[in-house]
């Protein structure tokens, strides 16, 4: 039983309930929306004293007296360091901060291991050229300097300068939907690889604000069209460097939509291609955005699938043995010959890396199992994988270029937690995540998991949570 949609409840009659489209909504023609719509309004806001304010395009000069840079004009650099033969002068003095802390924080952030093939950094070039980029761009920066001023408890620190980024991080983004919806419409504009990348972008913004802002309505748009793109590449050769963003945002959109598949609804994400069809290519930690290994993303697409198919009744005969041969294949997963094979340019210590690799192993059995539980009705422990999980997340807690990697293995472990003591060093561990990463996805992850262990406290029977985390009312990214 589902529950009753969006769309009856505005029109004001019974849903059925029956499925996803409701009966309801399919006999009369109406499109079945689960929530609310996204809407594209004019101004900042909704509600609230913004509703209805607007600001002027990026490229004016009104903000070159306002804003952050106001407050920190003593020291500010006229131009970014760092950004090389990359054309600014056109820009105002606050998008060039903002543009500069993009170049230094967010790139090395999404990314596990930073060079000078960043893809993120990539972008900066199609950035100063393209306004609607730029808004993403400056939006993702500007949200990720202004929660400098919170902490993991919601505590906010009465900084000005905060105030102002949380001002710009707004302005930005406003200006970057509102890009994006004049732009859409249009075929020839929506297939341009500044607009997939804005899209991108767009995803990882909402990481860093909350987790469940519409995130996968981003992304089916980027998997939209990143198709439309690849059929018109195959006749217009798009150049070596676009081709490798474009290269980067599939294998990545591919990596997102698979772990976040984990803690939603049942078939809510549109089937992606698999691994063989995105031609992922060789792991590489320069190229990623967690350094997960392609052999375990593919296992935890198969784990959310076969879970799909067992709630929606379409499970096949063998599927309960398929489930044990993928979980038989992931524990055969050797982690340090993985990251022993890694290309030469990786400068990271290789017991790390396997480190990384090994929580999400640990992670993908602990899922998998679960799913497997599902399916017979059953509840194993899986004490010995789940402390083999919480050593192997302590090991990386001095390295904050890869804990930053290890959101989903930490919640997942969450889950898994049955002792205050294992709570407390979930707890403490996300803690440190926000430390590092200043994502309040993070902060939400903490909201969830106290929500969830005051709710098991005193069940005689674990809930399954494969199916529980999909039923929250809300659809969160928690990598």
């Amino acid at each position: 039983m589902v529950e009753a949609c969006y769309t009856c409840r505005h029109r004001r009659i019974q849903c059925d309930r029956s499925s996803i489209p409701c009966g309801k909504c399919e006999k009369s023609g109406f499109e079945c929306h689960q929530k609310r719509p996204i809407r594209w309004v004019k101004g900042v806001a909704i509600r609230g004293k913004m509703q209805g304010v607007s600001y002027n395009p990026l490229n004016s000069p009104a903000g070159d007296e306002q804003g952050l840079i106001k407050l920190r004009r003593e020291g500010q650099r006229d131009l970014p360091a760092g950004l090389g033969d990359v054309s600014i002068s056109h820009l105002d003095r606050v998008s060039k901060y903002y543009l500069d802390y993009y170049n230094d924080r967010i790139c090395k952030l999404f990314i596990v291991c930073d060079s000078n093939h960043n893809p993120f950094r990539s972008l900066i070039s199609l950035a100063v050229k393209d306004q609607l980029l730029l808004s993403a761009v400056l939006a993702l920066a500007a949200r990720h300097r202004a929660n400098e001023g919170r902490t993991f408890n919601g505590i906010e620190a009465p900084v000005p300068r905060i105030d102002c980024a949380q001002r710009d991080a707004l302005v930005f983004k406003h200006q970057a939907i509102q890009g994006l919806s004049q732009i859409v419409g249009d075929p020839g504009s929506c297939r341009t690889d500044s607009t997939v990348a804005s899209i991108f972008l767009l995803i990882f913004l909402d990481l860093v604000e909350s987790g469940n802002d519409r995130w996968n309505v981003h992304l089916e748009g980027a998997k939209a069209l990143l198709s439309l793109s690849k059929s018109l590449s195959q006749s217009i050769d798009p150049g070596r460097t676009v081709q490798e963003i474009r290269s980067f945002i599939t294998k990545q959109i591919y990596l997102i939509e698979t772990l976040g598949a984990t803690f939603v609804r049942p078939n809510l994400l549109s089937q992606f291609p698999s691994s063989d069809e995105v031609q992922m290519g060789p792991d590489t930690v320069e190229q990623s955005f967690l350094g997960c290994p392609e052999q375990l993303l593919n296992a935890v697409q198969f784990f959310s699938l076969q879970r799909d198919l067992a709630t929606s009744g379409r499970g096949s005969n063998d599927y309960i043995s398929n489930i044990s041969s993928m979980m038989e294949s992931v524990r055969s997963f050797d982690s340090y010959s993985w990251a022993a094979n890694l290309p030469q340019s990786t400068r990271h210590a290789t017991h790390n890396l396997a480190a990384l690799s090994e929580c999400y192993k640990l992670g993908a059995l602990i899922y998998g199992q679960r799913v497997l539980d599902m399916v017979l009705d059953q509840d194993t422990s899986q004490e010995k994988v789940v402390q083999n999980l919480f050593a192997t997340i302590e090991s990386l807690n001095e390295d904050a270029t890869l804990f930053k990697c290890i959101l989903w293995p930490i919640f997942v472990a969450g889950l898994e937690c049955r002792s205050s003591i294992e709570r407390g060093f979930v707890t403490r561990a996300l803690e440190r995540f926000w430390t590092v990463t200043l994502c309040l996805n993070t902060v939400n992850a903490g909201k969830i998991l106290q929500s969830y262990w005051q709710t098991e406290n005193g069940k005689h029977r674990p809930s399954n949570w494969v199916l529980g985390m999909g039923q929250l009312g809300e659809d969160w990214l928690l990598i």
